[in-house]
């Protein structure tokens, strides 16, 4: 990857998420709103995501699920579609992923950028690392908001849909170019 590309990359990423920000702000508060008058607990939602080469961030998400009082996180084990934790509104969030959008602020602060890899929980992470040759070449550039497997493959939680979807993610890496 050539390190031209990644710094206009950089300029990109930071550029249309600060004005992205600015855009939707309206959004956001509209959002932060249905969250707060649909359920009890905080708007947002941190958890700790694996970046670049294997350093530890959090990622903030709109809160789309329920939160459960008892010791037992909610977040602890993988969503699906059909998740009876989700809220009302957190489904139409996630449908159409607006849950996603506050990962711009970690986009501002270099953390993540706006196309890469998704970056997946520790726990999950260490479970694909374990069962998928390979799978930690996806840490060598920073992972993003959205990504390659993401635009090109179905949303999906097992083993078997990972090693596809690193399959697109290698394919971008070994593709990466700003235009892609």
């Amino acid at each position: 990857i050539d390190y031209i590309d990644l710094i206009i990359k950089r300029i990109f990423d930071f550029s249309i998420s600060f004005i992205g920000i600015i855009l939707i702000s309206p959004l956001l508060i509209i959002i932060s709103l249905a969250i707060k008058l649909n359920s009890d607990g905080p708007i947002f939602f941190k958890q700790e995501r694996y970046g670049i080469y294997g350093k530890k961030f959090l990622i903030f998400k709109f809160r789309s699920m329920k939160v459960i009082e008892s010791g037992n996180s909610p977040y602890l084990k993988q969503a699906t579609r059909e998740d009876d934790r989700i809220t009302f509104v957190g489904s139409f969030l996630r449908k159409w992923s607006l849950d996603e959008l506050p990962q711009l602020y970690s986009v501002i602060t270099g953390e993540m950028s706006l196309i890469g890899p998704r970056p997946e929980r520790p726990e999950i992470d260490k479970t694909l690392i374990e069962e998928i040759p390979f799978y930690k070449f996806r840490n060598i550039i920073k992972p993003g908001l959205s990504g390659w497997a993401q635009v090109n493959y179905p949303y999906g939680a097992s083993i078997e849909d990972s090693k596809k979807k690193l399959s697109y993610d290698l394919y971008y890496l070994r593709n990466f170019s700003n235009w892609l």
